[in-house]
């Protein structure tokens, strides 16, 4: 999911608020909003399989911008927040089985509940470890009308 020559030219909408730089959370908020709007998107795609489908979605870097020179702004992720969202949005997507997404370039926000999803697996890197994505999720849809297999769960589970 990077943006293209033609995204960086249009207005940078719910970036700045009057002060004129959002917070970093503002910007987690506004990269959750682009996850799910691309998961919506694909899934209108995927619309006619009746086999398990698993949409992937990997974010080499979180640059809500567009613009490749220069220092980026540091994205504070809440991970309990985007899991919840895309498990919503995935009931209402019956014909997708799962998502795997992975982060590479973002700061994972601190838990601030103990609750966890059942449907959610998670795997946080530190920062140091650069080979891998710094945040990556296996969300399953509860909901879904061909749901994955117990090995197709667990070879999953391991590529995170």
């Amino acid at each position: 999911m990077v943006g293209s020559g033609e995204r960086r030219r249009l207005p940078l909408r719910g970036l700045r608020d009057e002060a004129g730089q959002g917070t970093e959370e503002d910007r987690g908020v506004i990269l959750i909003h682009r996850i799910l709007a691309r998961i919506s998107q694909k899934a209108k795609q995927l619309s006619d399989y009746s086999d398990p489908v698993l949409l992937s979605i990997s974010i080499p870097r979180a640059d809500l911008k567009g613009s490749r020179q220069g220092r980026r702004d540091e994205i504070r992720l809440d991970r309990k927040h985007l899991a919840g969202a895309v498990t919503l949005l995935l009931q209402t997507l019956p014909h997708l089985s799962a998502v795997l997404i992975a982060v590479w370039d973002v700061t994972p926000l601190p838990a601030q509940a103990a609750t966890r999803l059942a449907n959610v697996d998670l795997v946080e890197r530190t920062k140091y470890q650069k080979g891998y994505p710094r945040v990556r999720l296996l969300i399953e849809n509860p909901g879904a009308t061909a749901a994955l297999r117990e090995r197709q769960k667990e070879v999953f589970r391991q590529l995170l």
